[in-house]
């Protein structure tokens, strides 16, 4: 009998194409992967609402498939339709930071069950919004539309990265032993609980699915996919991503996102 497999990846540079779709050639792949009794599970820094937007959108409702959303905060089994896993940032680290954000005129917005929450719709919201469909809510006071801890912040600057990693630096200075601060791109600050993290949710739905943790492969870009990475069986970093994720792997695909680069894994 065949050994059951667990496959996670990134969305953006990794699944996708530049032009956001899935080849041909990679969802036959996938389709032959899940058809041999494996698992499949997208993991992603976006919510959990647009995550499961994805799936349904790109053909990926495969039976037994999951969601890790808000780069390891949310477990979301898609069959069963209910979370399995949420941690967020504690309410009194969340209103600091957006404070802190404030004052340092860095855009931070941050999500509930259904939406996305910020202060302001600016050219960073309106940039964020070009790829993430989820409904916005504008207030002053984000924190009122928060009735739990959120899974996750998020910064973004268009202009200035050294304004966004001075943030990032402030943040980790004050809130380090409890939030991680890390990018999924030159743009984009994720800021969620050190207790999330793609690699502790992929170990997390290895014991929940009971694969051995060398049964499992995961593939991805940028920075936030660095841990899961490390602590898959089989770490893949795409021939389009950055230096030190091609560093932390075990393999690097032969052909980038735009030419089925995951292809050769899911055989």
């Amino acid at each position: 009998m065949a050994t059951k497999k667990l496959f996670l990846t990134d969305l953006d540079g990794t699944l996708l194409d530049d032009n956001k779709k899935i080849t041909p050639a990679t969802m036959a792949a996938l389709e032959k992967f899940v058809a041999a009794g494996n698992v499949f599970a997208i993991s992603t820094g976006r919510g959990t609402e647009n995550a499961v937007y994805v799936q349904k959108n790109y053909g990926l409702t495969f039976p037994g498939s999951y969601v890790i959303a808000y780069n390891g905060a949310e477990i979301y089994d898609y069959s069963a339709g209910k979370s399995i896993y949420r941690v967020g940032v504690p309410l009194d680290v969340a209103r600091e930071i957006l404070q802190m954000a404030a004052e340092r005129g860095v855009h931070v917005h941050t999500f509930n069950d259904r939406y996305i929450v910020g202060s302001a719709y600016d050219e960073e919201m309106t940039f964020y919004k070009r790829i993430i469909k989820t409904p916005v809510i504008i207030i002053d006071d984000v924190m009122s539309e928060l009735d739990k801890p959120p899974c996750k912040l998020i910064g973004i600057e268009l202009h200035d990265h050294e304004k966004l990693e001075a943030f990032r630096l402030a943040v980790l200075d004050k809130f380090g032993d409890v939030i991680t601060a890390i990018y999924s791109n030159a743009n984009y600050l994720e800021l969620f609980s050190k207790e999330a993290g793609k690699g502790s949710a992929l170990l997390r739905l290895c014991e929940y699915l009971n694969i051995p943790r060398e049964n499992s492969m995961a593939a991805g870009d940028a920075e936030n996919d660095i841990s899961m990475i490390q602590a898959a069986g089989l770490g893949i970093a795409m021939l389009n991503a950055d230096d030190e994720v091609k560093k932390a792997a075990d393999v690097v695909t032969e052909a980038d996102n735009n030419h089925d680069g995951l292809v050769a894994f899911l055989g």
